[in-house]
């Protein structure tokens, strides 16, 4: 049973709605201090500190620096995680506010959590992806459209948020090419409560990416953007510069004979994918310099603001 009000509790005290994604390798304990006390919600992997030792401390430090504003973990719930027991403790422990879901979750983990105090969010790309989270007992679904960095969905977001508000009245966040504010308010007007955005921050100060990295954001549009499997075994977003860079070629992909996944060392490329291989969605056409995250968060709350004027919507 979801909660009644949780979309106007989790909006009360942000500047924006919005959520940001939590990025493999690239998300900080610094970026999601600075993107809380910037006015959104701040999210990173556990898995990006390296043991759970690190990750003790930092979600310390986390806790001691943002008061009582949201915030948000990600654990990736799959037996494959040889992590996900000392870390799940360690959430446990610091009360995290809201923990994202990743892979083969299962009603336990989620009760367990919520028994907690934690709020419990699966993302999905599916309309019964989402039915079967809701049936789990979520609190909140994170449907990845059409456009997102990472891991991303394939249907438009009209039709993804359209199909899950048919039946579900509870939080629902969006991510898939969000990047301005015209975007975030969009995003409401389809029916999310949260605007769930990720690549705009891996040009951040805060962020743990490589400077060629950010500057290829800065440099990059839309059209650099290729969604292939070969790399991961199912639909991920990556920069195509960033595989010409790694002596691959965008346009033939070939997979590896085992395992549905490229080689990515043959034809001399000594990379791996997320590593040397970089993922960022459709909307980095948004990012116009690399910079401190709370300085992109400034802009976007100006743009949000002037996308509800040209709307003739209350401030």
């Amino acid at each position: 049973m979801t909660e009644p009000n949780l979309a106007a509790r989790l909006r009360t005290g942000l500047r924006l709605p919005v959520m940001a994604g939590p990025m493999f390798i690239a998300s900080t304990a610094d970026l999601v201090i600075a993107q809380c006390n910037a006015g959104i919600i701040g999210a990173m992997p556990a898995l990006n500190p390296r043991s759970t030792e690190a990750l003790d401390k930092d979600l310390a430090r986390i806790a001691a620096s943002v008061g009582a504003r949201p915030w948000c973990v990600n654990l990736v719930a799959h037996k494959s995680n040889e992590r996900l027991a000392p870390d799940l403790e360690v959430v446990l422990r610091h009360k995290v506010p809201i923990v994202v879901l990743a892979l083969a979750a299962d009603p336990g983990l989620v009760r367990e959590l919520q028994a907690n105090g934690s709020l419990v969010f699966q993302d999905v790309i599916r309309n019964r992806h989402a039915q079967k989270c809701a049936e789990m007992g979520v609190d909140g679904i994170i449907a990845v459209a059409a456009g997102a960095g990472g891991h991303t969905g394939d249907q438009s977001p009209f039709a993804l948020v359209g199909e899950i508000r048919e039946w579900w009245d509870g939080l629902l966040l969006l991510a898939g090419c969000i990047a301005n504010g015209r975007g975030v308010l969009a995003s409401e007007a389809m029916g999310a409560d949260l605007a769930y955005i990720g690549s705009p921050f891996l040009a951040s100060s805060e962020a743990n990416t490589q400077p060629g990295f950010k500057q290829m954001l800065v440099d990059g549009s839309a059209k650099d953007v290729l969604v292939t499997s070969c790399f991961t075994g199912v639909k991920a977003s990556f920069l195509r510069p960033s595989l010409i860079e790694n002596g691959l070629d965008p346009d033939n992909l070939v997979p590896a004979t085992s395992g549905g996944a490229i080689d990515i060392n043959n034809g001399g490329a000594n990379s791996k994918a997320w590593r040397d291989i970089w993922s960022a969605g459709q909307g980095i056409g948004a990012v116009k310099e690399a910079g401190p995250a709370g300085a992109w968060i400034d802009w976007l709350a100006d743009d949000y603001a002037a996308a509800r004027r040209a709307m003739g919507l209350a401030q």
